[in-house]
């Protein structure tokens, strides 16, 4: 999982990358060179930041950047300049995918919560705790997966809900930034889509006209 930030106008030329949530982590920092490693207090990498990289990668965007394999191979010589031994993978999968909930049961600990196991296209289905009071089995749904960058800038990462394992987050139209959604409260349910697919967001802009 990686997530990338460029907004070299507010940090200067500096990619921001993540590889887990930095949540209520107490973080260590190492430079070395152009690279900046944050780590845990397990020592494991959380994230990096590379300092005079634009004209390395060709960012040409601000906000969430997302890179190629060969970009992502020039960061892990970066990584290897700077004395790092840590290696990124690029991520080129989706992040906002259509679901198929195919098993829906109460959460134990919450009058609202409910626990899915969703299709989205991988090997098995994944758990999802959601708390709409619309959410119901066999209904297609959209999924931000772990990785996945909100509208509002808030990032998706596997977590708990009340001491149960979530692995996404199904949303509503407004939380997915759609136009004109609707204000009542509940998750968007699609009349089409396969699970797995990528949301079309430019097809969702006319989805409320």
């Amino acid at each position: 999982m990686l997530l990338s930030f460029y907004n070299k106008e507010e940090l200067g030329d500096v990619l921001i990358v993540e590889c887990a949530d930095d949540t209520n982590v107490k973080q260590k920092t190492t430079q070395n060179g152009n690279v900046v490693r944050i780590s845990d207090e397990n020592d494991k990498a959380i994230g990096f930041n590379f300092f005079n990289i634009h004209d390395k990668l060709g960012i040409n965007e601000n906000g969430q950047v997302f890179l190629n394999e060969s970009q992502v191979d020039i960061l892990n010589e970066e990584l290897k300049k700077a004395s790092f031994n840590d290696t990124l993978e690029a991520d080129v999968s989706p992040k906002f995918v259509v679901g198929y909930v195919e098993e829906m049961t109460e959460h134990p600990d919450s009058d609202h919560l409910h626990i899915t196991k969703t299709n989205v296209g991988l090997d098995s289905p994944v758990q999802i705790v959601c708390g709409a009071s619309n959410i119901e089995q066999g209904q297609l749904v959209v999924v931000a997966l772990p990785g996945a960058v909100m509208p509002t800038g808030f990032e998706i990462w596997p977590g708990q809900l009340r001491g149960v394992d979530s692995f996404g987050m199904i949303c509503s139209a407004g939380e997915l930034g759609i136009p004109n959604a609707p204000k009542k409260k509940g998750i968007l349910v699609l009349e089409e889509g396969s699970a797995g697919d990528a949301f079309d967001f430019e097809k969702a802009e006319k989805m409320f006209n």
